[in-house]
């Protein structure tokens, strides 16, 4: 159970926190409370908005020494925690000869069939619930059966035969129990957990695939809030895994093409995601691009609708009067130190700012655990570029207590849904510099008419292009009135569409439909 002492490590597998019933159940992917950043702080931020609810959690990572403990402070209305890992190893059954029928198998391959062509498959979930009942410690489907049956592996080599281009069986073998496996640890773990009213998943991916399944098993509506696209994430981390093999030779190889096993994970990721959209009653993302993206992947669109992040505005208000009068000639990307966030591309940029600015300073504030080795290139980095007496690594910092210090805020992203971090800046009137991800076009320059009217609170430039960054900075760090304008732009903007008054009365409805659903 919770103690202090937890506080600084990971918990084993199980129950960590368990302090009374559960009206909201939150299943958490490798995000809070062991991860900080902009979904697990809009997670923090939900289960304080509404302190009438009893939420719990579950939390899904990978392995326990990939995470460092606990990094917010629980509610007194987060009442319960559960805690699993999906490739520990440890939990794999014995090895004992098992039989399967072959007229299971023959359903098995049906359902994969679905799976192949997911987006075509009109029923995944239902297709794949009776199934995964039979999949159960002690089923005719269970885990062991999987690893070690005869009609398991038959079907496994004809499948390699037939479908796979790739001439390794080995390393096909790998990949399908490494993408199978947790399927069945998902589904026992749905006898595992206490009982809620409704289920609330912050993404598809296995997170969504354990909400479709407690939905089905339990009779409970699914909600899902995706803030970025689990499919398109994860392509994009897929398509730069080399973890992955690809053992055709040069000539075998179209520069295009996407090898067997890259294609394999895909497919897994979409059929997530299709029966968690097929199980939910509603679907939510940050903006409309992304909505459009979940339609796409199989969501039916009348269960979807666009629920932007909303701050506190008062908690960053007061930060306005405490500006000097002239711009501080500080820019800071605040965010972890993660490829994700190009770190590099800002200290690239500060390069060319500095060339212009010598007093210029570079500030980059989030916490340089979950990557040491990306921030370690980082840091070379600064050296390199010269830029230690400009360049500073924070660490974790609280916000509000920074913006009265700086005069840009950055944001170098590769990827993004719809990040706090610039909206938190809006709010205490800093402008922005961002790429072009996500809904930033939509928050620097506006969505409707109306909005546009309010003028630009910043610049949008391309993914790494460290010059382009620089020299929107500079434009704006130089020329105190566009400064102002850009302030003034994004101080209106938020106080007009974004602010958590107006999220958290959206997913009131929503919570209130969820807890009172009758089926």
């Amino acid at each position: 159970m919770l103690s202090d002492g937890f506080l600084s490590k990971m918990p084993e597998t199980g129950v960590v926190l368990h302090r009374g019933d559960v009206d909201v159940m939150l299943l958490l992917e490798g995000t809070y409370p062991f991860v900080s950043g902009g979904v697990s702080s809009w997670v923090h931020q939900m289960i304080r908005g509404f302190p009438d609810i009893r939420f719990g959690g579950v939390f899904i990572g990978s392995q326990a020494k990939e995470y460092k403990g606990l990094r917010y402070q629980l509610p007194d209305n987060f009442t319960y925690l559960y805690v699993d890992y999906l490739f520990d190893q440890s939990a794999l059954p014995s090895v004992q000869e098992k039989k399967v029928d072959d007229d299971l198998m023959e359903r098995v391959a049906g359902l994969h069939e679905c799976f192949s062509a997911v987006r075509q498959c009109p029923h995944a979930m239902k297709q794949a619930s009776s199934l995964l009942d039979l999949a159960l410690d002690g089923g005719p489907l269970a885990h062991d059966v999987f690893l070690h049956s005869q009609g398991a592996w038959e079907y496994l080599t004809q499948n390699y035969r037939m479908n796979c281009t790739d001439p390794s069986f080995i390393d096909y073998f790998w990949t399908v129990r490494s993408i199978h496996t947790p399927v069945w640890k998902l589904n026992q773990l749905t006898t595992q957990l206490v009982p809620a009213k409704l289920y609330h998943t912050i993404s598809t991916g296995y997170a969504g695939f354990l909400g479709a399944l407690l939905s089905h098993r339990n009779q409970r509506p699914l909600l899902i809030s995706e803030h970025g696209i689990y499919t398109k994430e994860r392509k994009i981390d897929l398509y730069q895994a080399e973890w992955i093999k690809d053992n055709r030779n040069l000539f075998q190889r179209d520069p295009g093409d996407v090898g067997y096993y890259k294609q394999m994970w895909i497919r897994f990721y979409e059929a997530l995601a299709k029966m968690a959209y097929e199980q939910a009653i509603d679907i939510i993302s940050l903006y409309e691009v992304n909505r459009q993206r979940q339609i796409s992947e199989g969501a039916d669109p009348s269960k979807t609708d666009c629920i932007p992040n909303g701050i506190d505005l008062p908690r960053f208000v007061p930060q306005r009067a405490k500006r000097p009068n002239d711009v501080p000639q500080v820019l800071c990307l605040i965010g972890r130190v993660v490829p994700i966030k190009d770190i590099k591309t800002f200290i690239r940029a500060m390069r060319t700012v500095v060339n212009q600015l010598p007093a210029a300073q570079g500030w980059i504030a989030g916490p340089e655990d979950e990557d040491e080795s990306y921030a370690q290139e980082c840091h070379e980095l600064v050296e390199t570029l010269g830029l230690q007496d400009n360049v500073k690594f924070l660490g974790f910092q609280k916000v509000e207590e920074l913006m009265p210090k700086i005069g840009l805020n950055i944001l170098s992203s590769i990827s993004e849904a719809l990040p706090l971090v610039v909206l938190e800046c809006f709010a205490a009137g800093v402008p922005s510099i961002t790429t072009d991800v996500g809904s930033c076009r939509q928050l620097l320059h506006g969505l409707s008419d109306e909005d546009k009217a309010l003028g630009k609170a910043g610049e949008v430039v391309r993914i790494a292009d460290p010059t382009a960054l620089a020299q929107a900075a500079l434009t704006l760090l130089t020329n105190k009135t566009a400064w102002q304008s850009a302030s003034d732009a994004g101080i209106a903007r938020v106080e007009k569409y974004y602010t958590q008054q107006m999220m958290y009365a959206r997913y009131r409805r929503l919570y209130d439909k969820g807890l009172t659903w009758q089926g």
